[in-house]
């Protein structure tokens, strides 16, 4: 195997590690904002990077960046959470063709209702991936990484 396989193999690897560790946080996220708050666990990620925001609004194309999704499935993710109550639109003052999408008080506070229960189930989650040999290494490095500001909403 040449040098350039080695490196690709390794990334591979790396990349399944990755996968890995994100479906078992993925799944038992999901199980417990479903149960607990009657979120998704893309709806919290919206309801989080939103509140995140001065003044709790965004660019829908901001938006559809934070939670890694598509344009369309982002509108149709704001829709669901509008008609719940959740979000609101506005116009943007500076360009009347932009839209802000904007956390409501209800919005605000389902997501202060939910936010320790991410916050156990991804602490649970890390713990447990950590006892696993394959994962323990991306979760020690996850626990190293800097405290920053958050990459997806800026």
């Amino acid at each position: 195997m040449a040098i350039g396989d080695d490196a690709v193999q390794i990334r591979t690897q790396g990349w399944r590690t990755l996968a890995a560790l994100h479906g078992l946080i993925d799944a038992a996220m999901e199980r417990a904002l479903q149960a607990g708050h009657e979120l998704s666990v893309v709806e919290y990620t919206v309801l989080d990077a939103l509140s995140r925001q001065d003044g709790w609004h965004m660019r829908m194309q901001q938006l559809a960046r934070a939670a890694a999704l598509s344009g369309s499935a982002t509108t149709r993710l704001v829709n669901r959470l509008e008609d719940r109550g959740l979000l609101t639109r506005i116009l943007c003052q500076d360009d009347r063709r932009g839209i802000y999408t904007e956390l409501t008080e209800q919005g605000w506070a389902l997501l202060t209702q939910a936010r320790p229960t991410h916050d156990e189930v991804l602490a649970r989650a890390l713990g447990e991936a950590e006892r696993t040999p394959e994962l323990a290494p991306l979760v020690e490095a996850l626990n190293n990484l800097p405290a920053a500001s958050d990459p997806l909403t800026v």
